[in-house]
């Protein structure tokens, strides 16, 4: 089998950062989105791995490089404009050939990975296996409609949804699919829906396989979903103290801090992770915190967040919680008089003030 990551798209909704970043280079717990993902493929034991990309090629590529550090081979697939998930499949046709593979959503995030959904289709003979999960709001999602356990419909964002299975950004497919998705039209969004390609299959009388996620699934395409990724990839942390923490400091539960990462005067209460490189001083970094490398965070307070890498947080008189700070970002309390607020705020951003 081969494996098809989806490292396109706009990244809309985790604006601002992706009007200068690919959103699947946001960490979770230091690590990039994308890397979990090559990752699970690898340990499914796929390893010829092709990565359709778009307007963020050069970052995707510089950052996965030729897959080695993974233990794969990595083909990078251009995409001229993200028409939709069945038309990135029409642009990976060259390199899938008519070998089985497996979609995979570059921003989606599954507990326990999928090497036993793999070898369930590498012994079926269905043309496509579906994951599938229970969510409250499956009027945002693809919607799968089960009889018997067996998919019989699949509708994209329906407004009066069957059921609660919401599809998952990971899809099983072998070579029908290509028939299928050269069958269908653009929807009314102008993209080629991949569930309208699941339904010709449907219709052709193709079998098409589900199976229900006991784990948690996120698709980190927004703010809230990085952080509640975060959180849940933070509490399978083991203990690792690789850095210089200094005797006056206090640790408490699943902490790491990476070599290279000093810490004085401090409380670390985990699951957190500190990356290389990065001082602490006199501060408070709270559970479910990951900190990039080579950031400096001095005098503050930090909790249920994301610091990327190179970013100052310096004497902040209240607690940071329930954020998401970019790289090389300056965040620091200011003692000009009279006392103002002094934003420079790209689109989309979101700021809660005291």
């Amino acid at each position: 089998m081969k494996g098809l990551v989806l490292s396109g798209g706009k990244g809309t909704r985790l604006r601002p950062f992706t009007y200068t970043g690919a959103k699947q280079l946001v960490p979770l717990a230091n690590k990039p989105v994308l890397f979990y993902v090559l990752e699970d493929l690898v340990a499914s034991g796929i390893s010829d791995i092709g990565i359709v990309v778009g307007d963020t090629a050069s970052q995707i590529e510089a950052a996965a490089g030729d897959g080695s550090a993974f233990g794969c081979t990595l083909t990078y697939i251009p995409q001229q404009f993200p028409g939709g998930l069945a038309h990135a499949v029409r642009a990976g046709r060259p390199f899938l050939g008519d070998d089985r593979f497996v979609m995979y959503l570059g921003d989606n995030f599954v507990q326990g990975g999928i090497a036993a959904r793999v070898k369930e289709f590498e012994s079926s003979d269905a043309a496509a296996r579906l994951l599938l999960y229970r969510v409250p709001n499956p009027q945002d999602f693809g919607v799968a409609e089960l009889e018997d356990g067996k998919i019989i419909g699949v509708e994209e964002k329906p407004s009066d949804p069957k059921s609660d299975l919401a599809l998952v950004g990971i899809y099983f497919f072998d070579s029908r699919i290509h028939r299928a998705t050269e069958a269908i039209e653009p929807s009314w969004r102008g993209e080629l829906e991949i569930t309208d390609a699941i339904r010709f299959l449907l219709s052709d009388g193709q079998n098409i396989e589900a199976h229900t996620l006991d784990g948690w699934w996120i698709d980190t395409g927004k703010m809230e979903d990085m952080l509640d990724a975060n959180r849940l990839v933070l509490q399978e942390l083991e203990r690792r103290i690789d850095g210089n923490v200094k005797a006056d400091c206090t640790v408490q539960g699943n902490v790491v801090v990476e070599a290279g990462a000093e810490v004085e005067s401090s409380t670390l209460r985990g699951p957190l992770i500190i990356g290389s490189g990065t001082h602490i001083q006199r501060s408070y970094i709270g559970p479910f915190s990951a900190v990039a490398a080579n950031c400096r965070i001095v005098d503050s307070e930090l909790e249920h967040a994301i610091v990327m890498q190179g970013t100052e947080i310096l004497d902040v008189p209240y607690r940071i919680e329930d954020s998401l700070i970019g790289r090389d970002v300056t965040v620091y309390r200011s003692h000009a008089k009279p006392k103002a607020s002094k934003l420079v705020l790209g689109d989309h951003s979101k700021v809660g003030v005291i």
